[in-house]
């Protein structure tokens, strides 16, 4: 299968929301670090990425991205406090270490990702994220906002409902 199948998989039905925690973006974060694959490929996927999502929008999907943005000192926080809490030792992989010392590559495909593919159709969000309220507050503020904007309604009641009578 190609590197979009799995998400065009799980795309939600129509009037279902859907939340993509870690997507097909991945593809061009990720590999594109660690050499797996080459900068062309991966500037061909970014086209591939905004034909996908403009087909999702020009068929009625709202999407909404957001880059959660985490400093390199809470980064280095949250990770020592993986390895302190023992509630939270499940989440500390030794990889993560690996990851965090290609901050500098990371940030530059995060970047890159970030200018290609944020399109009027599929917009990226970036969203400061050392603090987890405020990051919380602005998601969940834009997600509302954006709702509000569909102008969705309740579906009407059927005559059936409504010439019902409770006694």
């Amino acid at each position: 299968h190609d590197y979009l199948w799995r998400v065009h998989q799980r795309v939600p039905a129509r009037g279902v929301i859907g939340i993509f925690n870690r997507s097909h973006y991945e593809d061009v974060l990720v590999e594109r670090v660690h050499g797996i694959m080459p900068k062309k490929v991966c500037s061909e996927r970014y086209d591939q990425i905004n034909d996908f999502e403009r087909m999702l929008a020009d068929n009625g999907v709202v999407i909404l991205k957001f880059f959660l943005h985490v400093s390199r000192d809470e980064q280095k926080r949250r990770l020592e406090e993986r390895l302190t809490d023992e509630t939270k030792n499940w989440k500390f992989r030794a990889g993560d270490l690996d990851d965090r010392a290609l901050w500098k590559q990371y940030t530059a495909a995060y970047h890159d990702a970030l200018r290609h593919c944020s399109k009027r159709h599929a917009p990226w969000y970036i969203a400061p994220a050392d603090d987890k309220a405020v990051r919380n507050l602005l998601v969940a503020r834009t997600i509302a906002d954006t709702l509000d904007g569909l102008g969705l309604r309740y579906p009407p009641a059927s005559a059936e409902v409504r010439a019902l009578e409770i006694k």
